[in-house]
């Protein structure tokens, strides 16, 4: 986990994840996941603190999502 430094202040390390597959079929702890991210729609982008919780959760659903820079 990364912490950046500008004028003063910390600022977190971010990740931005991009829904591009739907969760409907998929097993219900994915289902779920996708909801926890904050991913409901395909298409839909968050921009969450990049911690190893969130990262675990991407991989859980690495099929259904897209990390981007």
């Amino acid at each position: 986990m990364s912490e950046t430094q500008t004028a003063g202040t910390t600022r977190k390390a971010t990740v931005r994840v991009r829904q591009i597959a739907s969760g409907n079929g998929r097993k219900p702890g994915q289902q779920a996941t996708l909801v926890g991210l904050g991913l409901d729609k395909v298409g839909k982008v968050r921009e969450l603190e990049d911690t190893p919780s969130v990262r675990g959760m991407i991989r859980k659903v690495h099929h259904l999502v897209r990390v981007e820079d």
